[in-house]
């Protein structure tokens, strides 16, 4: 019989408008395979449809303006073709019974001139670089110091995140997930260590969490609350990301995202230092999705003692399409393998075997 905390994973669960037939998360996860123009192909769609098991698909970043956008061949949904593509990927996900968010996404400071638009600076919130390199069109690159955007600027990157999230629905997304993790651009306001602002969207907590409180109440004015999510990662630490006090900043930034009725928060658990995870979730009066290196038996434990919801898996359902089957059978999963994780095109991407029919 199946350990108590597996049968919660697999057990059904509301998250906002949608009823989920497990608590399984598939994490959104770059790949690098959208085609020219960066439009979804329907090789995308195959590896979305294959993977429809999971309670809610959370698709990989998609950048909301040419601005946004980081690294090659990475999915945008601003432009016509760009939403044509992503239908493709809804119907097919719909068509096998799953149900799909898609992520909006600006990285901000961690793009490159020769990936933006005319060799434009990448924009944050201040002109502070990147430790790091990234990939270009003319291989690795260091990270360049960015332009901090101008004050008049903000609402209209506000504006693109709107914008995303009306071509989502176009494209058929069941809901969206704002990006505002891994240091991206959200994620680069909220932090002191990257946010040396002296106007109304620097210096306090509050301050700093202005620009994802607008771009919520923007994109929830598409989609309703209950079809909108958020992905924090209160200790990320890459791309020299900081904050000198991470506790407060997203206990603020928590409670604050409370007050809006969202789908759910989702958050990466991973990075260096002490947080209490626990004492977040207390202040989100919402789904919590957790996210960070859980396997079946983990994950179980975390929904059964309630430090979690819903869980978010990432490489795991990058190598098992049939995640959720192996788990409910104790089946043994496939090895993932990092050389095709951005490249490859179908290897390393749709070909990973399923189980055998019983």
């Amino acid at each position: 019989m199946p350990h108590i905390g597996l049968d919660l994973l697999l057990s059904r669960a509301q998250v906002g408008k949608l009823s989920l037939k497990n608590r399984m998360i598939m994490a959104p996860m770059t790949r690098s395979r959208a085609g020219a123009g960066d439009v979804a192909t329907p090789l995308m769609a195959e590896y979305y449809s294959q993977r429809a098991s999971a309670g809610l698909i959370v698709t990989e970043g998609s950048q909301v303006s040419a601005q946004g956008k980081g690294y090659l061949r990475t999915p945008g949904i601003f432009t016509t073709e760009q939403i044509a593509g992503w239908r493709q990927v809804t119907d097919a996900v719909h068509a096998q019974g799953g149900q799909v968010y898609l992520q909006l996404w600006h990285v901000g400071r961690l793009s490159h001139p020769l990936v933006q638009v005319d060799g434009a600076l990448p924009v944050a919130p201040s002109a502070i670089k990147a430790d790091g390199e990234i990939y270009t069109p003319e291989g690795l690159k260091p990270y360049e110091l960015p332009r901090a955007l101008e004050l008049e600027e903000i609402q209209g990157v506000v504006a693109d995140f709107h914008q995303a999230a009306r071509n989502a629905k176009l494209a058929g997304f069941d809901g969206v997930e704002i990006h505002g993790a891994n240091g991206y651009l959200i994620d680069q306001f909220l932090r002191d260590g990257t946010n040396k602002r002296t106007d109304a969207y620097g210096g306090s907590i509050e301050n700093r969490a202005r620009f994802l409180k607008e771009v919520v109440e923007s994109v929830i004015e598409v989609f309703g609350a209950s079809r909108v999510g958020v992905r924090l990662s209160p200790i990320f630490s890459y791309f020299s990301m900081s904050d000198s006090n991470p506790q407060a900043t997203f206990e603020y930034t928590a409670r604050m995202l409370s007050r809006y009725g969202l789908a759910y928060l989702h958050i990466v658990e991973l990075g260096e230092g002490p947080f209490d995870f626990l004492e977040l979730k207390r202040r989100f009066a919402g789904p919590y999705i957790a996210n960070g290196g859980y396997g079946a038996a983990r994950a179980g434990a975390a929904i059964s003692q309630g430090t979690a919801d819903l869980v978010a898996f990432g490489t795991p359902f990058l190598a098992n399409p049939d995640l959720v089957e192996r788990f409910r059978l104790g089946e043994t999963l496939n090895e993932a393998d990092p050389s095709t994780f951005y490249q490859g095109e179908e290897r390393g991407y749709t070909d990973y075997p399923v189980l055998a029919a019983h």
